[in-house]
C-alpha cells in the first residue's frame, strides 16, 4: 500500500515495505531493512543462514516446524510427507 510510514525507526522504508510485501514479520523486516541501510544491501544479502537439509530433521523437529507454519494434517504426515508440505509451503 503506497504511502505508509513504517516509522522513523525503520532506515530503509522500501525494502522494509517490500519485505512486508513477501509476507515477512514486521521484526523481521525492521532488522533486515535497518541492517542492510547500515551495511550496505548486498552485504546483507549474502549473510544468509545455514540449516541442515529436511531429510536430516527428526519428525518431531518436522511436526515443530510444520505446526510453526500451521500446516493442516502435520499430525497424521509421514517423514517424507512433512517434508514435502514444508518445502512447498
Amino acid at each position: 500500500m503506497p504511502g505508509r510510514d513504517p516509522g522513523p525507526s525503520i532506515k530503509d522504508d522500501e525494502l522494509y515495505e517490500k519485505l512486508r510485501d513477501e509476507g515477512n514479520s514486521k521484526e523481521k523486516a525492521a532488522r533486515i531493512a535497518n541492517a542492510a541501510a547500515n551495511r550496505g544491501r548486498s552485504d546483507v544479502g549474502q549473510e544468509g543462514g545455514s540449516s541442515p537439509a529436511y531429510e536430516d530433521w527428526t519428525v518431531d523437529e518436522l511436526r515443530e516446524r510444520a505446526a510453526e507454519l500451521d500446516v493442516e494434517g502435520r499430525s497424521d504426515m509421514r517423514k517424507d510427507e512433512l517434508v514435502e508440505a514444508l518445502r512447498s509451503h
